[in-house]
């Protein structure tokens, strides 16, 4: 059996086979049958392509796996059976020369806040999956085509619950910037790199020409081989009206041949692809040799968001990781936490962010308060709302683990003390979710006050973290400031410490700032100073209050005399009005001038940034006031709606925000409208009849089209995914639909779009017909017959709009 991991780690290229979609209907695919269904009834024709791959020149099989996971597949088929069943039919082909690849695509669902599914339901979704794929004998599991990052890290945390195969994961990202839910490929690569994942990279959604500029971007961090795996072409139609791609063999191989200069080791072909293409793409590369990629930046941690890499490191700017979101000293705070209410906390989270801190410290430690309930909810407000990375911060292991379940991506956990128990419990957690963490130099009651002291605890905690396989890269050490009122020397001892940890470890440091000054007048000017002694010494991140003026003068000015804030721009920008404080107190009030405003004043303001906390407060003041249900409605809600649209449309916004701006906006128009139906200004809008057609599971993209019609005022009447052709003009008929809404991802569906046309035009009903989907050209749309076509939510509402004039 041929050892994957010694593939990975050598230096030649290797060749995964090419698309299965198109390739399977040439031989006699049923279109909108389920390809691993129709490969249970005829294996023969999966071994066939199988083997015409490996003729080809494939070192690599995928199983005819992609729809293989319980939502696609429906309840009553047995998952583990067909996926051991597929993937047996590869292994037989392959024998021990060729690698087989588990593949696992995407449910179809969201996990929440985007969609309803848990991401603990979403792993176990995958976990039934890949159990079936590793009794077939497959050599990795590999995630493909995937668009949202939390989904694929539970195919990851999945596999790793399941086996220890080797794990690969490959993203679909809709432009060179982001995927659809706002995740850059740097920061998809950041994140998987922390989870360990050995093999990533991209595939379909473009050409080999367009994702190149992809690949490009993965680069700043990256140190992994990459897979990809790009379509013959974009998607055309051809005479008979369907969906082909044209980019033959062998300029797909003089494209595709490139991205060896990028980091490839594992090349392959996605839709429109065949045995061909494979052929002329190994005849091209040939015998080129591999070299691992060097990352382009000095960085030692990287921590993300769904849609944010936030990078620590001694050649980085230095990182402030806002304290203000903890109980101490906070009554109001305090209160609210013991009831599960988050408004004091998101009002502090804005606030942070405002002055400009990129992670923000989430603490819910206090009396009364579920730590393992509250911790994770509140995480889950705040991400959803804000795309700076979170610090987990709890002495509680069991509040911490429950908090990284709900997290999508590479959050910082604070900490991991020399507590007995606490490394062997939190550190193989941070492994598997990718997690960095702060190492505490503490164990019992005792403090290291001398850095000979701070650096024994560490070593000992640096060992037992190497014992359990934790990289490097997921830790960071808290030089563990002490106050100067009573212990002289501990500054000193602090710096010492943070510059051992820079040039015997590599390690960088963080250390709770105020902690310093405690006991002492004027403490920000001792904190200020002290931030400058540090930062001279490698210290990269310190937990502060980011609200201190001070502070953030001291942090600028730092980053000039550092040499990481080149031509002084960020400084320039900030102060260039500055002013000295002749007094003693705060300085620089007219130069620290960028700070925004926090918090949603208005119904404008609460859709825009997806307030929903706030949004009905301020319906009711506003009610108050004495403003109108419909003046709010259409001066307020609606145009606040439509701005987002624009922003989405200029990618200023991704789908979360998209989301999140709706369901403030629906949020709102509840408590409005028992309001509006009372005095009769409720405008009758027309009826849109959505359906994913038949044949075609795939309907989250129809979801989001449902809910924005709905945000504005249409009254959207969903019939689901898999709607024949019959039902779905028997509802408009019945319900006087204007507009009926025709979805379809799959080329193999798309051409069902054209009998619900047919069917309208032949009982000559007066109504609109719409469709949507990835794969939809505004060719294909005038070929059928349909009025109108997109290819996301916000496109929809203007092509309803524009119907119904």
């Amino acid at each position: 059996m041929p050892d994957f991991r010694k593939a990975l780690s050598d230096g030649k290229i290797y060749f995964f086979d090419g698309g299965y979609g198109t390739f399977l209907q040439s031989r006699g695919l049923p279109a909108g049958m389920s390809p691993e269904m129709w490969g249970l009834e005829r294996p023969d024709v999966i071994k066939s392509v199988h083997k015409d791959y490996v003729d080809a020149g494939a070192n690599v099989l995928t199983s005819n796996t992609f729809g293989g996971s319980r939502p696609k597949l429906g309840a009553d088929v047995d998952v583990i059976g067909l996926n051991r069943e597929m993937a047996l039919l590869a292994r037989s082909v392959a024998g021990d020369n060729v690698f087989v690849a588990g593949s696992v695509g995407p449910t179809g669902h969201f996990v929440q806040p985007l969609g309803e599914m848990t991401f603990k339901e979403m792993v176990e979704i995958y976990k039934e999956q890949i159990k079936g794929l590793v009794e077939g004998g497959v050599d990795l599991i590999l995630g493909e085509t995937h668009f949202d990052l939390a989904e694929a890290r539970a195919v990851v945390i999945a596999a790793r619950e399941v086996c220890d195969l080797p794990v690969a994961l490959s993203m679909t990202f809709e432009s060179p910037a982001a995927c659809l839910t706002g995740t850059s490929p740097a920061t998809f690569i950041d994140t998987m790199q922390n989870m360990g994942v050995e093999l990533m990279g991209t595939n379909c959604s473009a050409g080999p020409e367009q994702i190149l500029e992809v690949l490009e971007n993965m680069q700043p961090r990256l140190s992994s081989p990459l897979l990809v795996e790009a379509n013959a072409g974009l998607p055309e139609l051809d005479e008979n009206r369907n969906t082909v791609f044209r980019l033959q063999p062998e300029p797909f191989a003089r494209q595709s041949a490139k991205f060896v200069d990028v980091g490839a080791k594992f090349i392959g072909g996605c839709c429109g692809t065949g045995p061909d293409h494979i052929r002329a793409l190994r005849n091209k590369v040939g015998d080129a040799s591999w070299k691992r990629p060097v990352p382009q930046e000095d960085c030692q941690i990287v921590l993300t968001s769904r849609a944010q890499t936030v990078k620590i490191g001694f050649e980085q700017r230095g990182v402030i990781i806002g304290e203000r979101i903890n109980p101490t000293g906070k009554k109001q705070l305090i209160a609210e936490l013991q009831k599960g209410q988050f408004t004091e906390a998101m009002k502090f989270a804005e606030e942070q962010i405002a002055v400009g801190a990129p992670v923000l410290d989430v603490n819910v430690g206090a009396p009364m308060v579920d730590e393992v309930e509250i911790l994770p909810a509140l995480v889950k407000e705040i991400f959803s709302q804000h795309s700076a990375p979170l610090s987990i911060d709890s002495t509680n292991p069991d509040a911490v683990e429950a908090a990284l379940w709900e997290y999508p991506g590479s959050a910082l956990v604070n900490s991991i003390s020399g507590e007995p128990g606490r490394m062997e419990r939190l550190g193989p957690l941070c492994k598997k979710f990718g997690a960095p963490f702060i190492l505490l130099p503490i164990v019992g009651s005792k403090l290291p006050i001398t850095c000979a002291e701070k650096v024994e605890v560490v070593s000992e905690l640096l060992k037992q973290a190497d014992d359990l396989g934790i990289p490097r890269r997921l830790i960071m050490v808290d030089a563990l400031a002490l106050t100067v009122s009573s212990k002289p020397m501990a500054a000193r001892h602090c710096l010492d410490f943070i510059k051992h940890c820079r040039e015997e470890w590599n390690l960088p440091t963080v250390l709770g700032l105020s902690n310093i000054s405690f006991g002492l007048p004027a403490r920000e000017l001792l904190n200020s100073s002290f931030l400058t002694l540090c930062q001279g010494q490698g210290m990269a991140a310190f937990i502060s209050n980011p609200n201190s003026v001070r502070l953030r003068e001291a942090l600028y000015a730092n980053e000039v005399m550092l040499c990481r804030d080149p031509q002084a721009e960020q400084y320039i920008e900030r102060y260039a009005e500055w002013t000295p404080s002749g007094d003693g107190g705060q300085s620089g009030a007219a130069g620290d001038r960028k700070e925004e405003k926090t918090g949603a004043e208005n119904l404008f303001d609460a859709v825009v940034k997806g307030d929903r906390g706030s949004i009905v407060a301020l319906v009711e003041r506003d009610l108050e006031g004495g403003r109108k249900p419909f003046e709010m409605v259409n001066e307020d809600l609606i145009p606040a709606i439509m701005e987002v649209g624009e922003r989405y449309e200029r990618k200023e916004y991704f789908l979360p925000q998209l989301l999140q701006s709706a369901e403030t906006l629906q949020k709102g128009f509840e408590k409005l409208k028992p309001l509006l139906e009372a005095s009769g200004d409720v405008e009758e809008k027309a009826t849109i009849i959505m359906a994913t057609v038949e044949g075609d599971i795939h309907d989250i993209g129809k979801n989001i089209v449902c809910l924005m019609l709905k945000n504005h005022g249409y009254n959207v009447i969903d019939l689901g995914k898999d709607v024949p052709a019959e039902t779905i003009v028997d509802a408009a008929e019945e319900n006087g639909a204007k507009i009926v809404g025709l979805s379809a991802l799959m080329t193999t569906t798309m051409v069902k779009m054209e009998e619900t046309i047919s069917l309208i035009k032949e009982r000559d009903l007066d109504i609109k017909v719409m469709i949507g989907g990835a794969v939809i050209t505004g060719g294909f749309c005038e070929s059928i017959g349909a009025d109108g076509w997109s290819t996301d939510a916000v496109a929809a509402v203007k092509v309803a709009k524009n119907l119904l004039q």
